[in-house]
């Protein structure tokens, strides 16, 4: 099968870890493994990845020197090329040299018109006191918004709608080529009225782009790979249970939290909507476990 991978952010950093290369590179390596493991069960694989913890920490350093701020989007493509990087890397160690990788920071062009850049959601970087917050919003431009007893910065998250460079990674994915791409959900731009593009202060969600990602390449499935073994009902109870399979009626049906499930689920649903075989959600050590139908939830049509 072609199976496109989307790694969550503990693909990258754990719970509770404190941020450093040496943490993202041992969970990397634990990432390389389980992906490994599909691709050597005869999988075509293309990996997808976030970068939250990256971008936010950039953003953090931008605050600093308010004058010299770097724009978002090249932000994003800055983290992206480091992570996608250190899993080129990862994987190639796992495999003879006549595997081929390839890492491509990829554009994803989206509306000036959507409404998510009048209502922004997505929280990008560190908790600030209310008086922080102020502070940093009136230097940078930044809205905030609460965060528990704290804030955070928030940014525009819109709907992703046409891949730039699908045309190269459908090339590379034909020529047997593991292609990582669409990291951090990508990199917004938008239309110029000269037929160019702009970068744009936004965040894609990543589950979004995957879903896109996937059907434009002509996927079977899509696993999104996260901490949790998958959709519970009763999630946090002690009689919580694994939801195991669930149809594309049932998916669109969820109503789940926005920070958490909510999105995969959206994304699954679109992907299975737009003629997808599979889309897969559960632990990041039980990737072919969930293609294999003994692990996660998938969600079928």
């Amino acid at each position: 099968m072609r199976v496109v991978i989307a790694l969550g952010g503990n693909a990258l950093l754990q719970r509770g870890e404190t941020f450093s290369a040496e943490n993202q590179r041992a969970n990397i390596k634990r990432a390389a493994l389980s992906i490994a493991a599909v691709i050597n069960a005869g999988h075509d694989v293309v990996l997808s990845h976030g970068n939250g913890p990256q971008v936010g920490l950039l953003a953090l350093e931008d605050a600093r020197e308010p004058t010299s701020n770097f724009p978002l989007d090249v932000l994003t493509a800055e983290t992206v090329g480091m992570i996608g990087y250190v899993i080129e890397q990862e994987l190639a160690n796992l495999f003879p040299p006549a595997k081929m990788f390839a890492t491509l920071l990829t554009q994803i062009e989206v509306d000036p018109q959507d409404p998510a850049f009048h209502l922004p959601t997505k929280p990008i970087g560190q908790l600030y006191t209310q008086s922080d917050a102020d502070a940093v919003a009136a230097a940078n431009g930044w809205t905030m918004a609460r965060d528990g007893d704290k804030f955070r910065r928030v940014v525009a998250s819109p709907v992703p709608k046409r891949i730039l460079e699908i045309g190269v990674i459908r090339l590379l994915v034909e020529q047997g080529v593991t292609v990582i791409c669409t990291g951090g959900g990508g990199i917004p731009v938008i239309p110029l009225k000269n037929g160019g593009y702009l970068g744009i202060e936004a965040v894609i969600d990543k589950d979004r782009a995957s879903a896109l990602l996937a059907s434009d390449i002509g996927a079977d499935a899509l696993l999104m790979l996260t901490d949790v073994g998958g959709i519970f009902t009763r999630w946090g109870q002690p009689d919580q249970k694994l939801v195991t399979r669930m149809s594309l009626s049932e998916a669109r049906s969820q109503t789940l939290p926005p920070g958490s499930m909510g999105p995969k689920v959206e994304a699954a649903a679109a992907f299975i909507a737009a003629g997808g075989k599979l889309a897969g959600i559960g632990r990041l050590d039980d990737a072919l476990a969930i293609l294999a139908g003994k692990a996660g939830t998938r969600i079928e049509p």
